[in-house]
């Protein structure tokens, strides 16, 4: 069970929510999405919902079901330029900064110690952060050294090894092509 995080009532923060929220949730109307946000603590007016939607150029298409739903363009962050849910990392492309990047993994508790090139850790942690992993809350960065925090009291083994495994995979697929 992961911790639900605060959002600020800022435009930007909430911007990038209704992202999220229109990739995961079939959203048909501006009232489901208020409620949504409600929900998640953000009370907004209708006009300023109005306002997200058309600055995030937000769409209604028509899900499978034939039903129309809000989307946003592929790469709508509500941050200018910045990564958003839909410029989530392929695990190949995780794999590949893992065997580029990662020296070592060491667990504790829900934890990982991960260790880069000087120079690398921010870059890799941003990479662990964009790449929205359901068993990580985030991560801290200095040089060559990231902090890894687990959802789960004790899940920092699995992550050291899933991180080990993608960095040990990736190198065995390079060596084929």
């Amino acid at each position: 069970m992961s911790a639900k995080p605060s959002i600020p009532n800022t435009p930007l923060a909430r911007r990038r929510h209704i992202v999220e929220l229109l990739s995961k949730d079939a959203v048909k109307s501006q009232g489901q999405l208020e409620k949504l946000l409600r929900a998640d603590g953000l009370e907004v007016t209708q006009a300023t919902l109005s306002r997200d939607l058309d600055e995030l150029g937000a769409v209604k298409i028509r899900s499978d079901e034939g039903a129309l739903i809000y989307a946003v363009p592929e790469g709508a962050t509500g941050v200018n330029g910045g990564p958003g849910p839909s410029d989530v990392l392929p695990e190949s492309r995780l794999a590949r900064l893992c065997e580029e990047l990662l020296i070592s993994a060491t667990p504790s508790a829900n934890l990982v110690l991960v260790r880069t090139p000087p120079g690398a850790a921010q870059f890799f942690a941003s990479a662990l952060d964009q790449a929205h992993l359901d068993t990580l809350i985030g991560t801290i960065a200095g040089d060559d050294t990231v902090l890894v925090i687990t959802a789960m009291p004790n899940g920092g083994d699995d992550v050291a090894t899933y991180l080990a495994r993608l960095a040990e995979g990736s190198s065995r697929q390079t060596a084929v092509d």
